[in-house]
Formats: C-alpha cells, structure tokens, sequence
C-alpha cells in the first residue's frame, strides 16, 4: 500500500540530540528522591518535636496556680499584658519601633468624670529586663513640675503602684519638667514628697507633645526587679489645670474600681513558669507557655541565632536560593504540597491566619497540632503545639519552634549537587552524543560522495571500488565493503558492454563476409539470377546488417576516440558554410539553406567530429521533413557562446519524446525504418558535451516542426547580449 505522502523524519544527528535530552529525566527523578527525602525528614522531626511539646506540657498539667494569678473575684477588673517586645525600644515617644505589638493591643482607661479629659490609652511591653510603657493623654493643658517646691503632687504626673521585691507595697510617681524628661521618685504613703529625696535614676522617659491636639505622648520603662516576684502594677495619671492653685482636679487610673485595691496586675511572663521550661531549650528551639488567654508567659531559646556566619551559611549561594525556589514552584505546581504546613495534619483555618495563631487556637481546644511554617524567605520552622490541661480543663498551650534551615540546607545542598552533577554528566553525554553523530554523519557523507565519486554525469564507472571506510569494522565499513563489491561487480559487467560492440563486430563480420562473398559468387556463376529480386534483397540486408554493427562499434569506441584527439581553433562560420554546400550532393532530393554569422566564430573543436555530429543531424532532419520543405542550418553568436540550428519542417514532437530523443538506444522512428537503433542523435549529444556543449531538441513556434540547437564556447566573447532562447532564435522558420 502506499501513502498519499512521504515522511522522511528526522535526521540522524537530531534524533541522537533528542536521545541526549530525553536523559533529563534522570535528574528529574533524583529531584522527586530528594523532594520524599525531605518530606520524610521533615514528618519525623514534626512528630519527634509534638512528642517535646508533650513531655513540656505534663509539667504543667495541674498547676493551676501558675496561671490563675489574676484577682478574678474583681468585677471589674482590668487585667494588664505586656506584649512581648522584638526590637530595641528607644524612648523618643514614638510607637514605630514597637512593631507588632502596638497592633490592637492599646488598652483605654478614662477619669471617673468621665470627661475625654485626662483620659489615656496605655501599651506595654516587655524587653531585656525592662517593663515599657507607651501612653497617650488627652489633657487640655499640661502643667509642669515647680521646681522651687518640694511637693511633687502640684503638676501633672503619673502614679505607679507595684508590690516590690520585699513584698511590700510600692509606690512612685513620674513627674515632668519643661526639658520635657521624665524623672521617678519614690514616693512616702501620702503621695506628696518623695521617700528619699532624690530621684530613682534606674527610670528613664520622655514626654512629646502632639501639635495641634490636646495629646501627650509619655514613653519611660522601668526594671522588672522593681515589681517583686509576682509583678503586679498599677497606673494613674493625675491632672492638674491651675498653675496658681495647682489643685488636683481629676485622675485616670488602671487600679480596679475597688476602694480596698491600690495596684492593679500586669501579667509578665511568670518567674516560676519560666524556671521551669528554662534548662530544657536546646540549640535551634524555642519554646513558649501561654494561658488560655494567648498570653505569652515564658519564652525560651531562640529558633535562629543571627551572626553573619549564620546568615552567610543559611543563605547559601544565589544558585542554592535560585534553585530552592523552583524547588518550591515545582512542589507548589506538581507535588501540591505547601511550605507552611504538614499536608498529612493540615486542618481548615480561619482566612489571613497565621501557622501561629492557628497553632495556639486549636492546641487551646484541646488538639495537638504541628505545622511547618516559612518565617522568611531564608528561614523555616515546625511549630508544634500541645495542650496543658487541668482537671479536663485547657489552662495554657506549650509551642516548641524548631529552625529546620538544616533539614533544607541538606535538601539545597544535596539538590545543587545532584543539579551540577546532573548537568555535568549530561553535558558530557550529549557532546559525546553530538560528536558521535557529527562523525557518523561526516563518515556517510564521505561514503555518499565517494560513492558519487565512482560514477561520471554519463552513468559510466570511473572506478570500481570505494577508497574511504573500507577497513572500518563497524557497520559503515560492511556498507562501505558492500556498495564496493556491487561497484566492482558493474565495472565488470559495463566493460562487457563497452566490449560487446567490438566484439559483435568481429563476430559478425566474418560470416557477413562470407555472406557476402557467397551471394557475389553466386552472382557471377548465376548470371541469370543476377537481377532476381530475392537477390537484391539479401544484399541490401547483408549490407544494412554490416551498417548496424559499424554504428555500434563506432558508438562504443567514439568517447575513448574523442579522449585522443586533439583541438583546434577554427572558424565554425566557414566551416559551416562548406558543410552545407556540399550536402546537396549526398541528399539530392532535399534542399538546404544556410544563415550564418557576420563575424568569425572561432572555437576550439575538432573538425572532423563538428562534420560527424552534423552528418547525423542532418540525417535525421532528411528522414523526417516534409517533401518541398527546406533543411534550415543557421549559425549565430551569444556572448560566449556559439548557437548552430538544424532545423526542419514536419512534425512536432511530444514533450516525453523532447527529452529522451538524445539517450542511447531510443529510436523515434516508423514502421519502415525498424532497423534503427537510436544511436545517431545519441553520438550528436556525446560530442557536444565533449567539446564542452549541449545540444537540446525543440519544437518550433507554431509546431509545424522541429529543431536541434547546439551551443558550444567561443574562444572570444562576444559584447552581443546573450539570449540562450532557442524559440527567439528560430522565429524566422515561421
């Protein structure tokens, strides 16, 4: 069966490259190794940290009494949180370097009047030690500390209740001077002279007036030592309006409506917590307690110690970075996995909640839960989280964070290695691949044309073997021996064809001689038979016979002939010009014209084969012109060539017959003339293109015959512009 089309495919060299790159699946593979490696790490080191935050949490199970330190039975009490502080606080009355802990966490208290005035809105923090608090007061007119007395209760100030470190109650106050600083002094029970007479330097503050608004910013910090054990505090801010009576008019206070209460709690992280979880951090760990509130309560350890080193090491190169990230697109893409959390414990969170928060909320419910969270584009952490329980009762959560940058740094590492090695590795065997298929093509190239090499345009063998790939051992070299015995077996057999002729001449002849002889004999012996028309006609066949052979022999031995002979300048005007003078002779029922060039056209031929290549033209434009018509020769110039026409009138020929007039063996003509063997037209061609020509066949204009058009070089160019066209150049047989 065959197809409507024909598909070659793709070369040899492309289908070689494309083998090369189908070997990418090979780090392809490794990366989906790597990718199970990691999860697998990463699911064992989630478990072994839930199981911490376990054995942290039974500590804790029962102890009530390290939570429930809040005045519960107050009605009306407001409990104090001081946020947990990241940055270095600098006291300059701006909340920017509080970060996130200024977020919702601003608690307001208002003066008993329950006027705006005197009314504030009050932060705390804890950092290094130190108890911070950010405040801002609504205050209409702000009244300075009169240094010249010693009463400190005569201007705005702030009043601070603590339990200190003896257990006995403290008392300080804040009072500001026109410097805008903020001074503490301790303060006796009365609140109006301070207990030792000079200030308590260990507190330090600043007050910042906020143009156009009845607002002052407060910012100071205090010890933590000062609070005592249990840390309990409490805040007032007194306001006086009157610069001459500097009477009290109104105060804002954090204290509990409660007559019989003078402080108020702040919840810090808790000493005694704290102790406990303090020698069971470990390198790369954090750990924190918090209450059923969310309240941070104790914090321990760090999950990244950040050095330069660290850094440097945890970032990697840009190539890690790079390639950590397509790690995570391809995850992200073809895995779906997340990076922020174990896909085997995930769980639907609330939308825009953070691992943290999520992890808090539901350990508080009673669930254990671990998830894997990115912090940053450069750090990553497992969060687990386990509940503290009393009396079947949540009372806090344990979340211990674990900095797995080793775990990825491994992963990046191993993935970079495998990259390079990969690419490497490829790199190599696809230049192998290319060089092999660039010589393997170079060697069939060399095959071909070598092949080609052993075959002239005629279809004649040059010689009978091929000279490359012939001692090869490979595949090549069996196609190479192969397609060199097939040559050496047609050299042998063309030269018995190109022997046959002669050979058949020298055969023939003999008894074609004898034939010959016999039938003269007969002849002379017979002078009665003489005339018999049997007679007659064995002698024209002996004759014809002979002939045939002659125009094979002649045909055989005509390019071995023309190898031998030499060149000559000559003017092929004249002689062309003689030639068609004399062919009235040998052709007397047929007339001749001749149209030949003004100027010489001198060419490098033999004459003698330029008159046997004319000989068969002219032959063949006798037999097949029609009677009363004549055989038209014309010569003319074209730039460097030279154009000689033999024309005749009769018919056209087909457009299949054009082209294959000129090929050996091929006869066109009748019935009557059955004996030719279509060698004639066939030497016309060989001579031409021996003399560095062409000789092509033509129908005229108007098809009312056909034409021979010969083009040979001159040996001097003409500046006449060349028109090759073979229909111009015969317009006048119309």
């Amino acid at each position: 069966m065959k197809w409507g089309f024909n598909f070659r495919g793709p070369r040899l060299g492309t289908k070689l490259a494309l083998m090369g790159l189908a070997l990418l699946v090979v780090p392809w593979f490794s990366y989906l190794q790597l990718v199970e490696m990691e999860r697998l790490l990463i699911q064992g080191q989630s478990q072994a940290q839930l199981l911490t935050a376990e054995g942290i949490s039974t500590l804790f199970n029962g102890r009530e009494d390290l939570f429930n330190d809040l005045p519960v039975t107050l009605e009306d009490f407001e409990p104090l949180y001081a946020q947990p502080l990241e940055n270095t606080i600098r006291l300059d009355g701006n909340a920017e370097d509080w970060g996130k802990a200024q977020d919702g966490n601003y608690l307001s208290f208002g003066s008993p009047a329950g006027t705006q005035d005197a009314d504030f809105d009050l932060l705390l923090g804890e950092r290094a030690d130190y108890l911070y608090a950010h405040m801002r007061i609504q205050d209409d007119r702000l009244v300075y500390r009169d240094t010249e007395y010693l009463r400190l209760d005569n201007a705005d100030h702030i009043r601070l209740n603590f339990i200190g470190a003896g257990g006995q109650d403290g008392r300080m106050s804040l009072v500001f001077d026109e410097s805008d600083m903020v001074t503490g002094f301790a303060m006796d029970n009365e609140w109006r002279y301070a207990a030792t007479g000079s200030a308590d330097n260990r507190v330090q503050g600043v007050l910042r007036r906020v143009a156009g608004a009845n607002e002052i910013v407060l910012e100071f910090r205090i010890p933590l030592s000062l609070l005592g054990s249990r840390q309990y505090f409490g805040l007032t801010f007194v306001d006086v309006d009157d610069v001459l009576q500097r009477d009290v008019v109104r105060s804002s206070q954090t204290l509990p409506t409660k007559a019989d209460q003078n402080f108020n709690l702040v919840v810090l992280r808790t000493p005694e917590v704290r102790n406990i979880v303090q020698g069971l951090g470990y390198s790369g760990a954090k750990i924190l307690v918090i209450d059923s509130l969310q309240r941070v309560r104790a914090e321990v350890g760090a999950t990244r110690q950040q050095t330069e080193e660290d850094d440097t090491t945890i970032r990697a190169g840009t190539v890690t970075r790079q390639l950590t990230r397509a790690g995570d697109f391809v995850r992200s893409v073809f895995l779906g996995t997340g990076s922020d959390q174990d896909p085997a414990q995930a769980t639907i969170s609330a939308p825009q909640e953070s691992p943290a928060d999520r992890a808090i909320r539901i350990s508080l419910q009673g669930d254990p839960i671990a998830l894997r969270n990115r912090v940053s584009s450069n750090e990553e952490i497992i969060l687990a989280a386990h509940p503290i329980v009393s009396a079947d009762q949540v009372i806090g959560t344990v979340i211990v964070e674990q900095n797995i940058d080793d775990i990825l740094r491994f992963q990046r590492t191993a993935l970079e290695q495998v990259l390079l090695l990969s690419l490497l590795s490829l790199f190599a065997i696809f230049l192998a691949l290319i060089t092999f298929a660039g010589r393997l093509a170079w060697r069939i190239r060399n095959l071909r044309r070598d092949a080609s090499a052993a075959i002239d345009v005629r279809g004649r063998l040059r010689r009978g073997g091929l000279l490359n790939e012939i001692n090869a051992g490979d595949e090549i070299g069996d196609l190479a021996r192969s397609v060199s015995n097939m040559l050496e077996k047609l050299k042998q057999h063309n030269g018995f064809l190109e022997n046959m002729p002669r050979t058949l001449r020298h055969e023939i002849n003999n008894p074609l001689n004898t034939l010959s002889t016999s039938l003269q004999n007969l002849a002379e012996e017979h002078p009665d038979i003489d005339s018999s028309k049997y007679l007659e006609s064995a002698k024209r066949g002996v004759n014809r016979i002979g002939s045939i052979v002659q125009n094979l022999a002649d045909a055989a031995n005509l390019e071995e002939a023309l190898e031998a002979e030499e060149l000559e300048e000559i003017d092929l005007n004249e002689l062309l010009a003689s030639y068609v003078a004399n062919c009235g002779g040998a052709h007397a029922k047929a007339r001749f014209e001749y149209h030949g060039s003004p100027a010489p056209a001198r060419a490098l031929v033999s004459d003698f084969r330029i008159e046997q290549m004319l000989d068969k033209l002219i032959d063949n434009a006798v037999d097949f012109h029609r009677a009363g018509t004549p055989i038209r020769v014309q010569l003319e110039c074209f730039g460097d060539l030279v154009q000689i026409v033999v024309a005749n009138r009769g018919a056209a020929l087909s457009k299949n017959k054009l082209n294959t007039i000129f090929d050996s063996m091929v006869s066109h003509r009748g019935p009557d003339n059955r004996l030719h063997f279509g060698l004639g037209l066939h030497v016309v061609r060989i001579i031409a293109e021996h003399h560095g020509g062409t000789v092509t066949a033509v129908n005229l204009e108007d098809q009312s015959g056909v034409a021979f058009v010969i083009r040979l070089p001159l040996v001097v160019s003409f500046s006449k512009p060349s028109s090759m066209d073979s229909d111009r150049a015969l317009r006048a047989e119309r």
